[in-house]
């Protein structure tokens, strides 16, 4: 078995082309638009030099010199977000909106007032998270779906401890 992960099944839309960019650029180093092009062939992703631009461009991916002096694209968003500043707007979004949070098996469930749940996946989406496949919303529920029972449990802590961080601060 070369590889114990279960590959990721993608549409051919123009949204999945996207996602699939801007999941190869958050983890791995791409040095070319020739070397993405192979990457997304090797997903079944065929695209031309023009289009592959035009895509960089709009998920505002820029080439910049990284600490080891590589150049390499990064995504917009992701050059001035350390860990903890995204940590700590998260705790800004999430204290005022997650009213409680619960797992079951391999979801985390998230509760939210009425009309918060779709902008509360959207941040939890924005998140490169390995244990969580993907979200559900509905208007004020929040279901995500993480590959393991422990990763769900662990996911359910974390949100809980992101959500009461903020409001632990403005109660002091």
């Amino acid at each position: 078995m070369e590889d114990k992960k279960t590959p990721l099944q993608r549409p051919t839309t123009r949204a999945a082309r996207l996602s699939a960019i801007e999941e190869m650029l958050l983890h791995h180093i791409v040095t070319s638009q020739s070397q993405l092009s192979d990457m997304l062939s090797d997903e079944g992703i065929d695209v031309t030099q023009a289009t592959l631009s035009r895509d960089l461009e709009e998920i505002n991916a820029t080439k910049t010199r990284l600490e080891n002096g590589t150049v390499a694209y990064v995504l917009g968003y992701g050059q001035s977000t350390t860990p903890k500043s995204a940590q700590q707007q998260m705790s800004r979004i999430l204290s005022g909106l997650v009213t409680s949070v619960a797992s079951a098996r391999n979801l985390a469930v998230i509760h939210t007032p009425s009309g918060a749940a779709q902008y509360v996946a959207s941040v939890m989406d924005r998140q490169s998270l390995d244990d969580v496949l993907g979200t559900i919303a509905g208007d004020d529920t929040v279901l995500i779906i993480c590959k393991d029972d422990q990763s769900a449990a662990t996911r359910a802590k974390w949100l809980l401890s992101i959500a009461s961080s903020n409001s632990q601060q403005s109660a002091d």
